[in-house]
């Protein structure tokens, strides 16, 4: 299947609207605007290290998270406008900066530009490529970046279709992520690290257990066990919900995870076999939320 900005049919939404002349479900044109550059410590340990990782955040999402606390840049278009070849440099010069890899955040709904751009450069980059998105994924964009991305850090964020759509607003979000992780790792495999631990390719799979949903959550691991080898890739984790940004009526979403949820779906993980990384209560905070604008910011120190 062809990709195409211009009837867009780049991620599972196919809204088929023009990205030339007007935004899609993913609040983007077909120009690609960054919001954010910055070196990065508290991504997972393998891809971070003691040097952490050079991430690119890119404007706008073609998720709807209602809770997302990169709402600022997720829900609109803002930023500095990027063609291939600016691209390109850029990618240059975050690798040049001594970062442990190359970490591409919320990438999905420009996949075509950003795959062209990885692809005059790849070779020069010396240091691996993050795929760092929501699991909501195309197989025919995913091809594109055969080659081009060592390491896929995707979401696989809920199982119940009815959850993912009061809160990503996208009911078929277990189907599609399914999928998209079935082929990433078709191309990847196992997941293979050098003799300081950090991942040289491969899976690491984060889920966000949410106040309220750890049943959904363990349904979660329970499928992603059955779709994927458990030692073959790694699973983060993540307690660190915060209801900072959310505005809704869902009293769930109002409060923290409490230690109970976490650890009842931490003991699912184990009993399954995944390895991987946990976090600790103090990672519930608003704190560890970059600081973003309506300008690009760049900060590789």
């Amino acid at each position: 299947m062809k990709l195409s900005y211009k009837n867009c049919n780049i991620c599972p939404r196919g809204c088929g609207v023009d990205r030339d002349t007007s935004v899609g479900i993913c609040r983007s044109g077909s120009i690609v605007k960054i919001s954010r550059v910055s070196r990065h410590m508290y991504e997972e340990p393998a891809i971070c290290g003691k040097r952490g990782v050079g991430t690119v955040f890119f404007s706008g999402c073609n998720l709807g998270c209602v809770f997302c606390q990169n709402s600022i840049i997720s829900r609109r278009s803002v930023g500095k406008e990027f063609d291939e070849k600016d691209l390109s440099e850029l990618f240059l010069t975050v690798a040049a900066s001594g970062v442990s890899s190359l970490d591409l955040v919320t990438p999905t709904h420009f996949t075509p530009t950003v795959a062209a751009a990885l692809s005059a450069v790849k070779d020069k980059l010396g240091i691996p490529v993050v795929w760092n998105s929501g699991g909501y994924e195309s197989v025919h964009s995913l091809e594109l970046l055969r080659g081009l991305v060592d390491i896929y850090l995707p979401d696989f964020k809920y199982y119940s279709p009815e959850l993912s759509a009061k809160y990503s607003h996208a009911a078929d979000y277990r189907e599609r992520a399914e999928e998209a992780l079935s082929f990433m790792y078709d191309m990847l495999g196992k997941a293979e690290f050098d003799r300081d631990g950090m991942m040289k390719k491969g899976i690491i799979v984060r889920h966000l257990v949410l106040p309220g949903q750890r049943k959904d959550s363990i349904a979660c691991l329970r499928r992603l066990a059955e779709i994927l080898p458990a030692g073959d890739i790694r699973l983060s984790l993540m307690s660190q919900y915060t209801p900072d940004f959310y505005k809704g009526e869902d009293k769930n979403l109002h409060r923290r995870l409490t230690t109970f949820e976490y650890e009842s779906v931490l003991r699912e993980a184990h009993l399954l076999g995944f390895d991987g990384y946990m976090q600790a209560p103090s990672s519930a905070s608003a704190e560890y939320t970059p600081e973003f604008s309506d300008t690009f910011s760049i900060d590789l120190s």
